[in-house]
Formats: structure tokens, C-alpha cells, sequence
């Protein structure tokens, strides 16, 4: 198993959309649209592969600034949770964040999924918010 980055508009973009689909969207009766993905052309597309090259997990980094990375769309398979593959996914991007100059991280974190980061030393900032129908927190963590 291992992550790489993936380009954007390649069969492993693809493969990622969908299960981002699944695991993101469906649950909430949202589908993706055609200007939403072409936004994402200037970020980091980190996906995890298991051991026979299956595309299982896929996250989103969105430089804010020269300092900041936004994380999103952090997706791993239903088959496939459980294993520490979110872990490891969040892990890696740090590293590369920082091998890329960035300091810090920042994202949108569901109300359930607080708790995952907390973990990794993520910390929220602010209040609980409304997004897409569903409670989140913001949260940052800072990149050594």
C-alpha cells in the first residue's frame, strides 16, 4: 500500500471522483458538478493505493497561500475504513505539505469526524457551523 499524487483529468482523477462520490456526496443527495471540479486543478491530489494498484483513499489539498493548505475531500473506501488508511493519508500529506514549504493546514471538518483529527493534534477554531446540511467545525493545525 502507498500514496502518490494524482494529476488532475487522468483515469486516477477519475477513479478518485468516484469515490469521493460515493462516500462524500451520495450519503448526502449531492452529485459533483463540472465548474466545482475544474477548480481543482492547482491542488495536490494525494490518493492511496492498496497493494493491487486499487485506488482506496484520496484527499485534497488547496493552497490559500504560500503558507497554507486547505485539506478536503478526505474520502477512503466503506470497504476499507477502519484500517488507518485516513491516518496515514492525513500523515502523508503533512509530510509533503511540509517538504513543499507550507506551515500549516487547515480544514472543514464534519461534526463526526472531529474527534479523528483531534487525534492527530488538528485543533477547532471557532463555533460549530452549517455546511452542505451538516454540522462542522474549522479547524488548523500547525506543520513542523
Amino acid at each position: 500500500m502507498y500514496t502518490r499524487l494524482i494529476e488532475f483529468a487522468t483515469p486516477d482523477f477519475d477513479m478518485a471522483l468516484k469515490l469521493r462520490d460515493l462516500v462524500l456526496r451520495k450519503p448526502l443527495n449531492m452529485e459533483f458538478y463540472s465548474d466545482d471540479i475544474s477548480k481543482e486543478y492547482d491542488s495536490y491530489h494525494l490518493a492511496y493505493f492498496d497493494d493491487n494498484d486499487y485506488l482506496v483513499g484520496i484527499l485534497i489539498l488547496k493552497p490559500l497561500n504560500e503558507n497554507v493548505l486547505k485539506m478536503r475531500q478526505v474520502a477512503v473506501s466503506p470497504k476499507c475504513q477502519g484500517q488507518g488508511i485516513g491516518t496515514y493519508l492525513v500523515r502523508s500529506a503533512e509530510s509533503l505539505a511540509v517538504n513543499e514549504g507550507y506551515t500549516q493546514f487547515e480544514l472543514n471538518a464534519r461534526e463526526n469526524a472531529v474527534r479523528f483529527y483531534k487525534r492527530m493534534d488538528y485543533e477547532t477554531v471557532g463555533n460549530k457551523f452549517d455546511e452542505v446540511g451538516i454540522s462542522h467545525y474549522k479547524m488548523k493545525k500547525k506543520l513542523s
